[in-house]
């Protein structure tokens, strides 16, 4: 079985892959098989919707199954926000730097046990027979007061989970803990069970 992944950013593609390859599926993207995917907007309130929509529009224009996902950063002390804005936080679409610097400015007068929040991911798989499979993950932590590591991408560097710090941790263990990792392998044993 062939799966197109809905995504430019290719740490999520490598994490995607490494995830769902032991099901034996190819996973493939839109330069690999010369399929332009259209630029959707992002309309949806939640991250599923998000997710939904990119996974669609991946699926009619490709003729494949297509995975799409849309994840964020909910801090309980700015009402859940940067939530489903989360790489545009800052004004500008995936500008890590930018959107981190203004996270630590919002929260720079937040106690260190009001820094609660959490990271989410929801993943959607659409099938070109019109069935679908979304499912979700979600990673407890605190936001840190400054940067710590410079591994993973967006939020990572200032995000503790428990004893781990995100931007210092390696990728095996980000994948047994992370929003994205709980939510691919719920992806991973739904799709293990329809094959």
């Amino acid at each position: 079985m062939k799966i197109l992944i809905a995504t430019h950013n290719k740490k999520k593609m490598v994490e995607l892959e490494r995830i769902l390859s032991p099901l034996g599926i190819e996973i493939v993207t839109a330069d690999d098989i010369g399929c332009e995917l259209r630029e959707v907007e992002e309309t949806g309130s939640t991250f599923e919707e998000n997710a939904m929509i990119k996974a669609k529009a991946g699926c009619e224009d490709s003729g494949l199954a297509c995975v799409a996902d849309d994840s964020g950063l909910a801090v309980d002390a700015l009402g859940g926000a940067p939530g489903v804005y989360s790489a545009r936080y800052s004004g500008v679409h995936g500008d890590d730097e930018a959107n981190i610097d203004k996270l630590l400015k919002n929260l720079e007068n937040v106690p260190d046990n009001e820094r609660t929040g959490r990271f989410v991911c929801a993943v959607c798989c659409v099938f070109p027979d019109g069935k679908n499979i979304c499912v979700r993950g979600e990673c407890e932590g605190t936001i840190l007061h400054e940067r710590h590591g410079n591994g993973g991408f967006g939020y990572d560097p200032i995000f503790k989970c428990g004893d781990l710090y995100f931007g210092e941790i390696s990728s095996e263990e980000k994948d047994r803990v992370s929003h994205r990792g709980k939510a691919l392998r719920e992806l991973y044993n739904e799709l293990n069970n329809m094959i």
